[in-house]
């Protein structure tokens, strides 16, 4: 049985030993961690964890929603936002992370965490125009995208659909059932983090999508299947959890609903490497 996490976050700050987290996931039988760039730090870092760890680590480099990621960072550092404390966004630094991913596409098998957030952002329009570049340059090297879009689904998806996008993945997608509905038409994935195990939101999504057309993602360190996710931060080993979650509520046997998804990833990345993808794992 062959187990993926499609979306997570692997920084140094969140996991200071990553060897044991690399690990944890071999034991349980964890063959493929995409973890998600947010800014050029993390990008670079992701990068250098790929060449120590390149049978099992394969990056998706990306750029968040720079409000939203300045608000969050002022939140875990505990700092009270004012006025004297404004983001300033710099474009050509933005424009030159661009060039720098695009040079770097043989080294990663997805755009991400790319998207909108209207929840911690205030510039909706900025948090657009990144988006688009972003989805261009996906479309300009044929990498999917994994999509972040937090209080902005139907924006998000008015977006993917003006460009015709084809290989999607909306993580941890919170839209109502319309939106959900309307991901499916457009066939797109969605990825269900370990959450689901006491989520009845993502069950239902789980209970309603063609599993031909979901993934499981923990978003490490978030999103864990335990209520305390600061006390039990959640690692990628856990989409075992999801994956035994997913067999009982569809009535399947784990081992079925694991293959699925492999195979889910193969037609997804696979084509994307001149060598088949099992020989990635």
């Amino acid at each position: 049985m062959k187990l993926i996490d499609v979306h997570c976050h692997l920084d140094k700050n969140f996991f200071p030993d990553l060897d044991f987290v690399i690990n944890e996931a071999k034991r349980e039988n964890v063959v493929l961690i995409i973890p998600a760039g947010v800014d050029k730090k993390t990008n670079r870092d992701l990068l250098v964890l790929q060449n120590k760890y390149p049978e099992i680590i394969f990056p998706a480099l990306g750029f968040y929603p720079p409000d939203a990621l300045f608000r969050e960072k002022l939140e875990s550092d505990e700092i009270k936002t004012s006025s004297s404390q404004q983001m300033i966004f710099d474009k050509s630094a933005f424009e030159t992370e661009l060039i720098f991913i695009e040079k770097n596409a043989n080294k990663i098998i997805a755009i991400g965490e790319i998207g909108l957030d209207f929840k911690n952002g205030t510039d909706f329009k900025l948090q657009e125009k990144i988006f688009k570049k972003q989805i261009e340059l996906s479309m300009k090297i044929d990498k999917p995208v994994i999509v972040h879009s937090r209080n902005a689904e139907e924006r998000v998806i008015e977006i993917l659909e003006s460009y015709d996008c084809k290989k999607v993945i909306m993580h941890c997608f919170c839209g109502k059932k319309k939106l959900i509905r309307r991901v499916r038409e457009n066939d797109w994935y969605f990825s269900i983090p370990t959450s689901v195990v006491r989520d009845q939101h993502f069950q239902n999504i789980v209970l309603e999508t063609p599993l031909y057309r979901i993934f499981t993602e923990t978003d490490s360190p978030y999103l864990s299947p335990y209520k305390d996710d600061r006390k039990y931060p959640n690692m990628p080993h856990n989409v075992s959890q999801s994956i035994h979650t997913i067999a009982k509520l569809r009535n399947m046997e784990v081992e079925d609903v694991a293959n699925i998804i492999y195979r889910n990833t193969q037609w997804m990345f696979g084509k994307k490497y001149k060598q088949n993808i099992d020989s990635m794992f």
